[in-house]
């Protein structure tokens, strides 16, 4: 028989077992007491062969919805974009998908210039001076920012717009739990941030102001407007923003933010049912000595030649525990090299190019659920997503939409108990006009049925 593997057969096993001086593999667990030892049987079907095997993964396979026969308007978060073909051909070199991380930075010089150029690229667009390439994904990103302010600030309470992410907020109260750091949320008012709400709030106790750009709801927050409000106060500003709308939206770096964190999943990296993601985190050259996870650097070697350093290290595996910012510590470099190429192959044009697309193909969707009868929420600017109201649940309209081949937006009941009849949709590159108008006449259809 061909295996896929190098078996363990019987004689290795004896063989193993000699080596440590025991009979057998149940020898190795006699510390254990019999009373706790599990002695049944497992309920478990009967073993299959390598081919039954496959094709019983491919029928539970087939009974999931995929993106290649559904049509999907979901975002919040997980987004589905052009993903340039060279993406996946670059990632399957075995030198990247093999390296877990550059622990001997001297012999991974490829993988450590592949993440200075992600950090590079990550600052361009984000207007910031310094940024890392370690983040699980925009959430925890978000959560660590709000640690880094409090620790810099030495401030324990924390402000975030109730427009950014539920998950993302869930986060950071789980992280702030542990430091003992308060949290309190700012009102929002037609979709996006409250200004009369978070200047009631604003106080010399504030570490940090956290808000998404857009938001969870798909509009453009006031960045500088939310700056503004400041004065001259030391608070820090955290924007969480889609790496996608920077390339027509302004630098968050440019219109006030003191840390700007976001998930680069738009950038080469399938939706893959909900993971995994890159995050990303960009601050001022004045905080980079407290930024969490791994920073690259180039240097020169004793010959001159230009080289690539693991530089200012904040976890504690590589410092003192009690020195260490953080203990973040998977390493993300795979998903951030697709980002990168993903980045490059695009190029600035190119990206531009997609954000003005996801631009006016949501502004067309919009108009035409304005022209179907629908209530469209919030006037306010917006990127690839805006919010629906219904006559019917969401969740009712979506069971409509799949059994018609479309995956509809995200029912905002998920989050909000008193948004049962609301859907947020979004609208990328990837959705051309045909869909949209189907998308609608199948809601309008389905909306009006008595």
């Amino acid at each position: 028989m061909n295996h896929r593997y190098i078996p363990l057969t019987d004689d290795d096993k004896k063989l193993m077992l000699e080596a440590i001086g025991v009979d057998t593999i149940n020898d190795l667990f006699k510390d254990i007491p019999d009373q706790v030892k599990f002695t049944n049987l497992l309920n478990l079907k009967e073993s299959l062969s390598e081919t039954e095997l496959i094709k019983e993964f491919k029928r539970l396979s087939n009974k999931n919805a995929n993106l290649q026969e559904y049509t999907s308007y979901l975002g919040a978060g997980v987004y589905e974009h052009y993903i340039p073909a060279v993406v996946d051909h670059m990632l399957l070199r075995s030198e990247f998908y093999t390296a877990y991380t550059p622990y001997q930075p001297e012999i991974s010089q490829g993988e450590l210039q592949a993440i200075f150029e992600f950090q590079s690229m990550i600052c361009e667009i984000t207007g910031m001076d310094v940024a890392n390439a370690s983040m699980y994904d925009g959430a925890t990103a978000l959560a660590e920012a709000a640690m880094l302010a409090h620790g810099h600030t030495k401030k324990k309470k924390i402000l975030i717009s109730e427009a950014v992410h539920p998950e993302y907020r869930d986060v950071v109260l789980s992280y702030a739990k542990g430091q003992n750091v308060d949290v309190e949320f700012v009102k929002v008012d037609n979709g996006i941030t409250c200004i009369d709400s978070l200047q009631e709030k604003l106080n010399e106790d504030i570490a940090a102001v956290c808000v998404q750009y857009p938001n969870f709801f798909g509009q453009v927050e006031d960045i500088e407007a939310i700056k503004d409000k400041f004065g001259d106060l030391s608070t820090l500003l955290i924007v969480s923003s889609n790496p996608l709308a920077l390339g027509v939206l302004e630098a968050p770096g440019y219109i006030g933010a003191d840390i700007v964190v976001g998930d680069t999943q738009p950038f080469g990296i399938p939706t893959a049912f909900g993971g995994p993601h890159c995050g990303y985190f960009a601050v001022k050259s004045k905080y980079m000595r407290k930024v969490p996870g791994r920073l690259v650097g180039e240097t020169v070697d004793e010959n001159g030649l230009r080289g690539y350093v693991l530089t200012l290290q904040a976890r504690e595996q590589h410092i003192r525990r009690d020195k260490a910012t953080s203990n973040i510590c998977s390493n993300q470099a795979l998903n951030a090299l697709a980002s990168a190429i993903c980045m490059s192959a695009l190029g600035p044009n190119g990206l531009q190019e997609i954000a003005e697309q996801n631009i006016q193909k949501a502004y067309y969707a919009r108009q035409q659920f304005e022209e179907a009868g629908f209530e469209v929420l919030y006037s306010n600017d917006m990127f690839n997503e805006f919010v629906v109201k219904l006559d019917k649940s969401a969740k009712e309209v979506n069971k409509h939409l799949f059994n018609k081949g479309i995956i509809g937006g995200l029912e905002l009941s998920r989050y909000f108990t008193n948004k049962t009849n609301e859907m947020l949709i979004c609208i990328t590159e990837l959705r051309t006009k045909s869909e949209i108008d189907t998308f609608v006449k199948e809601m309008r259809d389905y909306n009006e049925q008595k």
